[in-house]
């Protein structure tokens, strides 16, 4: 319980053990690397963006769906805008969707009371540029829809966005995608305006995606689905997630993507794993662009509704993939390994092995043994404050328990019903660049109390 339950050591620059001669060179090429428990350290293709930095603060105050002091308020409101909340709890969305449309916002979930801010009953969808997201548990589930009605709800996706953070959120019963970059194929003349008009330059990091539903309400029928980075989206940086209990799409990369995937933790997939597929009849008449994807210091484990043989990375499809792989782990329950690549068409797509990463300059990479360390108390949301269906979750991974499921309900807790709660936001807490607390990370984590 250890790992689950202590959360006070931060991420911290290393400092650096006194070195023999002989050892001092390979200490300073290889410095101490740890996953972050409360902040971004790694902004990859988005570190551009500046969120709403030098904006207005804006509060929100209550738990409605809308109105004034909402949370819809806030993010429908136009100008750089920092969102920051009064209230803790849960916001029940109503079948509705949010929307960014509006550029130049932060959404700092850190920032509300306990037991934070959970969205239900909605998904999120990010239209625009310049959004940084932390700290919020989406949880998006039937809503009361019939099966294969059509309700087709993501967690969160984005729509031709671009310099975008989502960072140690909590994404889980989304009966699309838990979390995704989309947009248009082919908009535009050419590949260079194709992949301008889609999504691209977005970082996920430090986020749990878990649990998509099944045989749920997707008219497609089965669609458990962890992630889907959609055609020709390029400098996609997916780091320090967890994935859990998604059949497939964890994370599937279409054609003519540009991605690294690095420190991910995949647990008990079925079918796919990673996977990689340019759909030919998709693409019509375009010619097919080669995807570039690199895969470093994962680590997937199999769990109990894993299909034997299932590999780390699988493709599919007609489109070449350009693939750098280096320092994953891939076992079955029992810590036997399992394949590395694989694939599940005989179409005449193939893998061309790359001799070089696709990467940010400003990764971090955690050697993959030592993730499972770390992992467990840096992801998702409020790791100083764990809701109980993150912990429940984190728990049911370390112990190679839990199960795909068809619907919110099968999960212990289901839909949470939090207590609301209220406290005043104090802006001289706060550094307004990064929305971090001036007391430093730690604070929080010394300050919350253990509730498991």
């Amino acid at each position: 319980m250890l790992l689950l339950c202590s959360f006070v050591a931060l991420a911290l620059p290393a400092i650096p053990m006194a070195a023999t001669p002989s050892k001092a060179r390979d200490s300073a090429k290889a410095p101490e690397v740890h996953l972050n428990r409360a902040t971004y350290d790694v902004l990859g293709w988005a570190k551009a963006t500046k969120g709403g930095k030098g904006g207005r603060i804006l509060r929100v105050t209550t738990l409605n769906a809308e109105g004034p002091g909402s949370f819809r308020a806030a993010v429908e409101a136009e100008g750089p805008r920092i969102v920051v909340f009064e209230v803790g709890g849960v916001v029940d969305l109503g079948n509705d969707s949010v929307r960014v449309k509006n550029p130049y916002l932060t959404i700092a979930g850190q920032t509300a009371p306990s037991p934070g801010i959970t969205f239900i009953r909605g998904e999120f969808n990010i239209a625009t540029h310049d959004v940084i997201m932390q700290h919020v548990m989406i949880r998006t589930g039937e809503a009361g829809h019939a099966k294969k009605s059509g309700w087709n709800a993501d967690g969160l996706s984005t729509n031709g966005a671009y310099n975008v953070i989502v960072d140690h959120c909590s994404f889980s019963w989304a009966t699309d995608e838990n979390l995704s970059a989309s947009g248009p194929r082919f908009k535009g003349a050419n590949i260079t305006e194709w992949r301008q008009n889609t999504s691209h330059d977005i970082t996920y990091s430090n986020n749990l995606v878990y649990e998509g539903l099944a045989k749920s309400t997707h008219n497609k029928g089965e669609h458990s689905k962890g992630g889907l980075i959609h055609d020709n989206a390029t400098g996609i940086l997916l780091y320090a997630n967890l994935y859990a209990s998604n059949e497939e799409r964890n994370a599937l990369f279409k054609g003519g993507v540009h991605a690294a995937e690095v420190n991910s933790m995949i647990y008990n997939p079925k079918r796919k794993a990673i996977h990689y597929n340019l759909i030919g009849h998709e693409w019509e008449t375009y010619p097919f662009e080669t995807g570039v994807i690199t895969l470093i210091g994962n680590v997937y484990r199999q769990g109990p509704d894993t299909v034997a043989g299932t590999p780390l990375f699988s493709l599919g499809g007609e489109g070449d993939v350009s693939l750098y792989m280096r320092d994953n782990i891939a076992v079955d329950p029992n810590g036997q390994a399992v394949p590395q690549t694989g694939r599940y068409t005989t179409g005449s797509a193939k893998i061309i092995k790359a001799q070089t990463p696709y990467l940010p300059g400003d990764i971090r990479i955690m050697p993959a043994a030592r993730l499972e360390d770390e992992i467990y108390g840096a992801a998702g949301a409020r790791p100083w404050d764990r809701d109980d269906v993150d912990f429940k979750l984190l728990s049911d991974v370390a112990e190679g328990r839990g199960e795909i499921i068809d619907s919110e309900a099968q999960n212990y807790y289901g839909y949470p019903q939090y207590k609301p709660t209220q406290q005043a936001f104090v802006q001289a807490d706060w550094n307004l660049d990064d929305m971090s607390p001036k007391a430093g990370w730690a604070s929080l984590f010394a300050h919350s109390a253990p509730k498991h």
